[in-house]
């Protein structure tokens, strides 16, 4: 069985450790090496890297319109290409070119979060389940229908950053089972999304991260884990801007105008929101480390009751 691999980010890592230990990888397709770190050198994604370390041969096209990337393609011959966010928009010539297609690993319970952000998105609406589907891939983004998944509840207290290792590993246990099953030619029968209950997780911005005290502290609470690590909610707290790295919401009614500190001690900082409060307990001023309210209110007495 010849797979070729198409992926990018730390995400797709173990996947594509799963698609080795099932068949043979004749290729892998990642972006191209992108500037970073202060110098700004190009750095190859951890995909490429993996691939490299095990001696499979990389290709980074900047996309799959000209006929050539179609035919390198169509010359490795694969019987099925998996995808796992892998950041280029494929066209249907190169969703054809497979025997077996292209398969997607989606971190969402499709049709929910379809889009580029799903394991922040669900923890943002404060969704109790999340999990893995393996798609078919078809021309819409993640219309297709469904061959595997696997559900799993998000933690109360789980951050972006821990779901997102969660679900990593969650993707390459889906996906080896149904490279096992296609190996052993047993076909999974494709199952179509439902029409209802359809959502978009939309592409994450600095921005989102911004907290406005205004909002539901529920809501904020969701926001402080869903962005941890990145984009990190910031928030000005007392004329200064901070990122939170961890808060927890309170329903306490506090007769104050959101945005007010109205309590702190080692405890944390409490917060009047739109609804209820926020209670900050570790934060980062900038340029600094990552701290907790206590060792903050230190430097801050003026905030100490």
């Amino acid at each position: 069985m010849r797979i070729v691999f198409a992926g990018t980010p730390e995400f797709a890592v173990p996947c594509l450790r799963a698609a080795c230990g099932k068949a043979e990888v004749v290729a892998v397709y990642t972006q191209p090496d992108r500037p970073a770190g202060r110098g700004r050198a190009l750095t190859p994604s951890p995909v490429k890297l993996e691939a490299v370390q095990r001696g499979i041969p990389v290709h980074q096209p900047g996309n799959f319109r000209s006929a050539e990337s179609k035919a390198t393609l169509r010359a490795l011959k694969p019987d099925v290409m998996v995808v796992v966010a892998y950041g280029l928009i494929l066209p249907q010539s190169v969703l054809d070119i497979p025997e077996h297609g292209c398969w997607n690993v989606h971190a969402s319970l499709l049709p929910r979060w379809r889009g580029a952000a799903p394991i922040q998105r669900a923890i943002e609406a404060g969704d109790a389940r999340t999990g893995v589907c393996l798609m078919q891939m078809e021309k819409g983004l993640d219309t297709g229908p469904v061959l595997l998944s696997q559900a799993i509840d998000i933690g109360p207290e789980e951050t972006g950053g821990q779901l997102h290792d969660r679900l990593s590993a969650l993707g390459a246990q889906v996906l080896g089972d149904a490279l096992g099953l296609l190996r052993a030619t047993i076909r999974l029968p494709p199952q179509p999304q439902p029409v209802a209950g359809v959502s978009y997780a939309h592409k994450l911005d600095k921005a989102d991260a911004r907290l406005d005290w205004s909002q539901p502290a529920a809501l904020l609470a969701n926001k402080v884990r869903a962005f941890n690590p990145w984009p990190m909610a910031e928030a000005v707290v007392a004329g200064e801007r901070l990122r939170i790295h961890e808060a927890v919401a309170s329903s306490l009614a506090w007769a104050a105008e959101a945005g007010t500190v109205v309590a702190a001690s080692k405890s944390g900082i409490d917060i009047a929101c739109g609804e209820g409060g926020l209670r900050l307990l570790r934060v980062q001023r900038e340029g600094g480390k990552v701290i907790s309210a206590a060792d903050y209110l230190n430097a801050r007495r003026d905030l100490r009751a």
